[in-house]
């Protein structure tokens, strides 16, 4: 591999995380490609990437064109609307899978999933040893997309699956994720846990993987699990908004309830910029 080609990047599905990841690369001197499915979004890729490319990632020919020469692949989807999970995901990865024999060049590919994929634990403390137990059927959607890829791990090609918490940062501060919830009633107690990770801390643990080459499955949320009514509690107290009422008397039908470790990473060497999703 050449050094050109080793400075060569893709990010497949640049939307609110791809487009903070692009920025980062191209700051660090990476030569960035960047996809989307919508043709009117090239010109703001334009700005971010050095090859702005519209493209499904389930069509071998197109996403095979794009990965010639490049070195490493953040695969991060996001499915432009409901139902369409298999598509967006799992397709891709099947996709991919099938291509990679003939792109030797590539030596990494980072995934970004979600915690949803353990299921509901009841509150307990897990981390990545815990067996998976979707119950929702995107979940079990994600979790299969995330097999594939491992899959195709092999000793020249690291496969790095992050396990994201809930997505807070510019522009989804949580009390806007959640404003319709101010003064409303909510079903269940509040005393379910949640996680999150900032979209600072996403790109940091992102570059960490691409320069260490970093392989296997890590989680990626913040310190300090919350319950929702605390969350929410802080939330609408910085904007002086009502808060919420809760009704045990209706089931909050939640299908992942967890405190998810991220100690792997920071065993691995990653310093997280937030313990706990800042509210101002």
């Amino acid at each position: 591999m050449d050094d050109q080609t080793s400075h060569a990047v893709t990010i497949l599905g640049c939307g609110y995380v791809g487009k903070a990841v692009a920025c980062q690369w191209r700051s660090a001197g990476l030569t960035v490609t960047a996809t989307t499915t919508t043709p009117d979004r090239l010109a703001e890729l334009a700005d971010l990437c050095d090859r702005p490319l519209c493209l499904r990632a389930n069509d071998p020919t197109a996403l095979k064109a794009a990965l010639v020469g490049q070195s490493v692949l953040l695969v991060s989807l996001a499915p432009r609307r409901s139902g369409i999970y298999r598509e967006t995901y799992l397709e891709s990865a099947q996709t991919l899978a099938a291509v990679l024999p003939t792109l030797p060049d590539l030596r990494q590919v980072i995934y970004t999933g979600s915690y949803s994929v353990y299921g509901d634990y009841g509150g307990k403390w897990i981390d990545e040893t815990a067996p998976t137990n979707p119950s929702a059927e995107n979940s079990q959607i994600l979790l299969e997309t995330e097999q594939y890829l491992q899959s195709v791990a092999r000793p020249d090609l690291a496969v790095c699956i992050f396990r994201l918490g809930g997505i807070c940062g510019p522009g989804r501060e949580i009390a806007d994720i959640f404003r319709s919830a101010s003064g409303g009633t909510r079903p269940g107690t509040g005393q379910d846990w949640s996680n999150w990770i900032h979209l600072d801390d996403i790109v940091g643990a992102i570059d960490f993987a691409r320069d260490r080459s970093l392989d296997g499955l890590y989680n990626l949320v913040h310190d300090r699990p919350m319950m929702q009514k605390e969350l929410l509690d802080q939330a609408f107290q910085v904007r002086g908004w009502a808060g919420v009422t809760w009704n045990p008397n209706e089931s909050a039908n939640r299908s992942f309830n967890a405190r998810v470790s991220n100690q792997k990473l920071r065993d691995a060497g990653y310093q997280f910029r937030y313990d706990s999703p800042p509210f101002n």
